[in-house]
């Protein structure tokens, strides 16, 4: 478990909900923290029917609002929940950033923050012994909306040990 602050994007919250396995984020980190626009996401996509998880059926998940807008990117093609995550991130030194999206993932990194996505949850997740195996969950993400390249699902069975 870490000591450190965890935020999310919206990606990771959704994919993780819709392959049943949310709960990791609780056994590995404890407490993960999101920005309003993550908030905001869930909701509209819930509205809209998509499967997505329901914060306040979550204790473990705050929102936590940003302090200083002026570290929000500038960036066009990055969405409100990357922006305030990232912006979260600033704010927040030495936390970690979960983040799917390639975009936002070479910002978090341009800017030093460290970061981690759905896949590196799964492989932490076996890693520390709450999975057995991340290749039936894969299988299942690969049923989502989740675009997992094969060159991709390779190098996460690799470096879980499955292939």
């Amino acid at each position: 478990m870490l000591d450190r602050m965890v935020i999310s994007n919206t990606s990771p919250l959704v994919y993780l909900h819709q392959v049943d396995r949310i709960g990791l984020l609780r056994e590995l980190y404890r407490e993960v923290t999101v920005p309003p626009a993550v908030e905001t996401e869930l909701r509209k996509g819930a509205a809209l029917g998509c499967s997505t998880p329901d914060l306040s059926t979550l204790p473990w998940v705050r929102v936590q609002p940003l302090q200083d807008r002026s570290l929000l990117p500038m960036i066009a093609d990055l969405g409100p929940g990357e922006s305030e995550a990232i912006a979260l991130g600033l704010a927040n030194p030495g936390c970690l950033l979960l983040l799917d999206d390639a975009l936002g993932r070479k910002i978090a990194g341009r800017r030093g923050l460290v970061y981690t996505g759905t896949l590196g949850v799964l492989v932490k997740s076996k890693k520390e012994g709450l999975l057995s195996k991340i290749t039936p969950v894969i299988e299942n993400l690969r049923r989502t909306t989740m675009y997992l390249s094969p060159e991709l699902i390779s190098a996460v069975l690799q470096e879980a040990g499955e292939l």
